[in-house]
């Protein structure tokens, strides 16, 4: 049985023994209008003669019945309503505590769940810098890798032409040997073919940059 109910029911139970006082009251009153009538027929309320004793005992019942009332049922009554709205005011209280408790506990979550959005955030960009830092010094790695190489590319390039090239320099004095004995029947030395064929060799270089 809740609290609500059971103040209601002690409000009901003073009624009810006021109802019954005030029966018990109206009982008695009539019972001795009717024992001071009882000689004579008819009703004894409604004879002039009995209405002194009916004031009389009125006055007194409906005085006893005020001081029962005043004294006994009413503070009972008083007090079960001041018990019910104090226990109200307890629980209003209490409702207000926890809807505040309640307001914190969502204002906290709220706040712990901006700082890991936050944070997250955070790690994300550190994640995407180190990710990107990553790449371009691997980048930078492989580009000195790659330049490495192909300088040692273009060094061993070179020493191959160079290397031709004398190859073809020696290939060409030989061939300038051979052809002056054979055109011109003149014996030419390796020094005289060389220096023909680096003449010839500028003279080409000459034209191709012109």
């Amino acid at each position: 049985m809740s609290t609500i109910e059971t103040e209601a029911g002690k409000i009901e139970a003073g009624k009810t023994a006021a109802a019954v006082f005030t029966a018990s009251l109206v009982v008695g009153i009539g019972g001795i209008a009717h024992a001071a009538g009882d000689a004579e027929p008819g009703l004894p309320q409604l004879k002039v003669e009995t209405w002194p004793s009916q004031l009389f005992w009125l006055a007194v019942i409906f005085a006893i019945g005020y001081v029962f009332m005043s004294r006994v049922v009413t503070p009972r009554i008083g007090t079960v309503l001041e018990e019910r709205r104090s226990r109200l005011d307890d629980d209003l209280a209490r409702a207000r505590e926890a809807s505040t408790e309640a307001a914190t506990t969502r204002a906290e979550y709220e706040a712990s769940l901006e700082e890991a959005r936050a944070q997250a955030a955070e790690f994300a960009r550190n994640a995407s810098a180190e990710a990107l830092a990553n790449a371009e010094a691997s980048a930078a790695r492989a580009a000195k890798r790659m330049a490495t190489k192909v300088g040692k590319a273009e060094d061993k390039l070179a020493e191959d032409r160079a290397e031709a090239e004398s190859n073809l320099a020696s290939v060409a004095s030989e061939a300038a040997i051979a052809a002056a004995a054979q055109v011109a029947g003149v014996k030419a030395t390796k020094a005289q073919a060389d220096k023909a064929v680096k003449a010839s060799a500028a003279t080409l270089a000459g034209q191709e940059a012109g």
